[in-house]
């Protein structure tokens, strides 16, 4: 970014920020004297909104250079392993954007915590609308909006998994081999430190041997986003086509399959139990949306990829976010964050688990 002075506010949609006395503050002045030694030029006086949505890290709308840029760190407190890791966010971002239009390049990243507190980054800002939870309302012009964005999703997903990692310097992102099993012991280890009581130990150690017991396949690595879902796109408004797709610090590289289960495990349908339609991740319960089937079998299509141990994937993914629910609550608890919609994701977080049981079971599709 070059040293240029500050012409201008940040802008974006009101409805996506949240109010000044909502933002949540950081020494701006200490970040204005780190940037200026960089070369950067920020006024740490400006009006810095937070962005409003996700669940940990913080997003602000920032001016550098006179350009807008979003600063992204992570939340406070003590993280789950492997989690809100900003350096391999920053790795990915920078070059991920090389190959896919709709990623939003990371500028700068700072490891440095003697600057606000924790590591951060610079990503582009890019403008656009969020379709959040249920609501449809950013995308009420739309006639056909369900059908749009199943389309958009199930295409924007096969694009990713089609980029060569080695074309874009992220031949060395994670390790591919053995992903699954790492995933499914490394997700009953953070269970484990979270679970509220014997009960739920219990619950987690069967789903966690059941998993164990399955035999899934050896595909070829693809990169892979880990929370692939569909508020993490910012689309066009006129097309509904992406423009960012964002949160990407716990991108990897592994089964592909293993992206597709976690969208699904976020995809709701009318005829499922009230646990899950009550995690109002997704709008996909309403009408016009298709299937769980029926996005795999578009991806499939899309890709070529065979969906034979897409169950057991698909449990895998479900336990995966009941324990990411039972760690934001344990954040909450900790005073890490004081938003009070994580007083009941331990709830959220044990019904998830549940439902990965009933669907390793056959109780549920």
């Amino acid at each position: 970014m070059s040293a240029n002075p500050v012409t201008h506010p940040p802008t974006a949609d009101s409805a996506m920020l949240l109010s000044a006395a909502e933002t949540v503050p950081a020494d701006w002045h200490r970040l204005a004297d780190y940037l200026r030694a960089q070369g950067m030029s920020f006024d740490p006086d400006q009006p810095i909104r937070q962005f409003a949505g996700g669940l940990a890290n913080r997003n602000y709308l920032v001016v550098v250079d006179g350009v807008s840029a979003v600063l992204r760190r992570p939340p406070d407190g003590d993280l789950p392993p492997g989690a809100h890791d900003m350096a391999r966010e920053h790795k990915i971002l920078s070059r991920l954007a090389t190959a896919l239009p709709f990623i939003a390049p990371s500028l700068h990243y700072c490891e440095r915590r003697d600057v606000i507190g924790v590591p951060f980054q610079l990503i582009e800002y890019r403008s656009g609308i969020v379709v959040r939870g249920v609501d449809l309302a950013p995308v009420a012009s739309h006639d056909n909006a369900p059908h749009q964005l199943c389309e958009m999703l199930v295409a924007t997903l096969a694009s990713l998994h089609k980029v060569d990692a080695q074309s874009v310097g992220l031949g060395d992102l994670g390790r591919p081999d053995g992903f699954i099993a790492r995933a499914i012991a490394g997700w009953s280890k953070r269970g484990a430190l979270v679970a509220g009581s014997d009960t739920m130990r219990s619950l987690l150690d069967d789903v966690a041997q059941w998993l164990a017991r399955q035999r899934f396949r050896e595909r070829p690595a693809t990169l892979l986003h880990c929370d692939f879902k569909l508020d993490n796109m910012i689309l066009n408004p006129e097309t509904l086509l992406p423009v960012a797709l964002v949160d990407w610090d716990m991108g990897t590289r592994g089964d592909p399959l293993f992206d597709l289960a976690t969208l699904l495990s976020y995809w709701a349908e009318p005829g499922d139990p009230l646990a899950w339609r009550e995690l109002r991740q997704m709008p996909t319960a309403l009408p016009g949306f298709w299937t769980r089937t029926e996005v795999a079998q578009r991806y499939a299509a899309a890709t070529g990829c065979d969906l034979d141990d897409l169950p057991a994937m698909r449990v895998l993914a479900l336990f995966k976010l009941g324990i990411v629910f039972l760690q934001l609550h344990r954040q909450w608890v900790n005073g890490a964050v004081k938003d009070e919609r994580y007083a009941d994701f331990a709830r959220l977080g044990e019904n998830m688990v549940l439902i990965a049981r009933d669907v390793a079971t056959g109780g549920l599709n």
